[in-house]
């Protein structure tokens, strides 16, 4: 898989992935991950990226000339047709288990860190952009939210973990939250291991666990228990 950032503050997102499973990822020629300084592709002596919007009021937008020759330059390079570009943006499809899954099939993903009020609208007349955010909340720039997403769809590709079985029972994997987990000691200042933990019993273990998730994911996610109902 290859993956190419887009961003005004390549610091941001090279610092975080080149740690834990995302960098071993990359060590292991598992994922190919090319940060790219927007300001790279301006042509005046301030590296101006933004501009005022027409129209008046307040922000800034990023401008179109340095966003296409970036993009352009990327998909001269890329070998891939199974390709899709995604912008950071609090107005885009809600980033979920779901998504992560499907993009993490994806030869070569281009992510587009949003800033400012957004883009020049017109670079969708170019290049087919689909904007994504990872909640309703405000953040200072899409860099953040960029690293999340990498780091959801990452830790999926094969080899990346030594037990995929873990990642696949991972909360919203199947529309429900994990189930609550213990290790040694059997017994911590009076409060001990539910007792059908040590029993050995796979096939009652398993029924223990799937029913701490359904009361679990009722209680604290009932948006999320719907969607297990109806699967």
């Amino acid at each position: 898989m290859q993956i190419d950032i887009i961003t005004a503050f390549p610091k941001m997102v090279s610092a975080p992935l080149r740690e834990s499973i995302v960098g071993r990822a990359i060590s292991k020629n598992l994922v190919c991950i090319n940060t790219h300084d927007l300001r790279d592709w301006t042509e005046d002596k301030h590296r101006t990226i933004d501009d005022a919007p027409y129209g008046g009021g307040a922000g800034m937008v990023y401008k179109i000339e340095p966003l296409y020759k970036c993009l352009t330059e990327i998909f001269e390079n890329s070998e891939s047709e199974n390709r899709e570009i995604i912008l950071t943006s609090p107005r885009g499809e809600i980033f979920d288990q779901d998504k992560a899954i499907k993009l993490s099939l994806i030869d070569h993903l281009i992510i587009i860190c949003g800033h400012y009020k957004g883009i020049d609208k017109r670079i969708k007349s170019f290049f087919p952009i689909r904007e994504m955010s990872i909640g309703d909340f405000i953040l200072s720039g899409g860099e953040i939210p960029a690293v999340v997403m990498i780091d959801a769809m990452v830790r999926l590709l094969p080899g990346v973990l030594s037990d995929i079985d873990s990642a696949m029972t991972d909360s919203f994997s199947d529309y429900l939250l994990d189930c609550d987990y213990y290790t040694r000691p059997e017994e911590f200042k009076g409060i001990t291991v539910p007792k059908v933990l040590l029993s050995g019993d796979h096939k009652k273990i398993e029924d223990w666990r799937l029913e701490q998730r359904e009361n679990i994911t009722q209680k604290q996610r009932p948006d999320l228990y719907k969607k297990y109902e109806k699967k």
